[in-house]
């Protein structure tokens, strides 16, 4: 009797959670048609200017620059150099930087980040597109090691600031343009960094978000909280047909079904509205000692 009264309530949770699991799945495909205003709305938000005074010296959720004469927060990897120029550990950023990463994985990136939004609307150009695969995604990696962590430890110096394109794009040149004594400092490194951001912004219009994918430090931060953060993609492997529709639909060109914890997945939910299986949910870290226990 005890058995059957054990089976009954297991059957009756692993029902209520097919029922959770197929509302959630709803809910962020409706939400995810509606990612590009909430880009939007980031982009005005980490740029309102007039919170500047409270919000500056706070790390924002995405790579936004803080020399942008509108931003109102801080860009968490020029916050990270600064530190290291001055040989201390910056546990601050990386507390922050952790506490999102451990919350929402890459989500940030999908949702919030300005650059990443532009390089989904430069990618609608009609131009001929040219697929590239993750297998090289590791060089973000380089970037976060040697630009900005390993070089401005030895030389004192915000050397990813310095080549950023999306400072360049945000800061660059709106300081060049609105302030004459920056105009007289122009010399070859602001050249380099126009020639740096004019490769990318042509690369965006042929391949999906390409700076995310092979260059982005804070991209690299991220990306090992995606298998263990509390918002993550999970895919029902015995459903899925691979027909990759989501592969389709990825901005950062994965499949879905490879791996969903891919430390490349921006986490933005296209892929959960167009699987025509609906093989694709959003899942969280179970708290219950009876899904610990192997029930459900």
């Amino acid at each position: 009797m005890k058995n059957e009264q054990w089976a009954d309530a297991g059957e009756e949770r692993v029902g209520s959670q097919r029922g959770m699991k197929v509302g959630m799945r709803r809910v962020w495909a409706r939400a995810a048609r509606y990612r590009g205003a909430v880009q939007a709305l980031s982009a005005l938000v980490l740029n309102s200017y007039f919170t500047q005074r409270i919000t500056k010296g706070l790390p924002c959720p995405a790579l936004n620059c803080y020399a942008c004469p509108a931003a109102a927060f801080a860009c968490p990897i020029g916050s990270l150099q600064h530190f290291i120029e001055r040989r201390k550990v910056p546990l601050y950023v990386l507390g922050a930087v952790g506490l999102v990463g451990a919350l929402t994985g890459r989500a940030s990136c999908g949702w919030f980040c300005p650059f990443g939004w532009l390089q989904e609307l430069v990618y609608k150009i009609p131009t001929p597109k040219l697929r590239l695969p993750n297998r090289f995604n590791w060089t973000r990696y380089v970037a976060l090691g040697v630009l900005a962590v390993a070089l401005p430890f030895v030389t004192r110096e915000s050397w990813f600031c310095k080549l950023c394109p999306a400072g360049t794009l945000e800061a660059g040149i709106p300081m060049a343009l609105l302030f004459a004594d920056i105009r007289a400092m122009v010399g070859t490194l602001y050249w380099i960094k126009l020639g740096i951001l004019g490769a990318f912004l042509a690369w965006m219009s042929v391949t999906r978000r390409p700076f995310c994918r092979w260059a982005c430090p804070l991209g690299a931060l991220w990306s090992p909280f995606n298998p263990v953060s509390s918002f993550r993609l999970r895919v029902e492997q015995e459903r899925c047909t691979r027909c990759g529709r989501c592969q389709d639909v990825c901005p950062v060109d994965i499949r879905v079904y490879e791996n969903a914890a891919s430390g490349a997945c921006i986490q933005c939910m296209e892929c959960v509205g167009v699987c025509p299986e609906e093989c694709i949910s959003v899942t969280s870290p179970s708290w219950s000692l009876a899904d610990d226990r192997g029930y459900g």
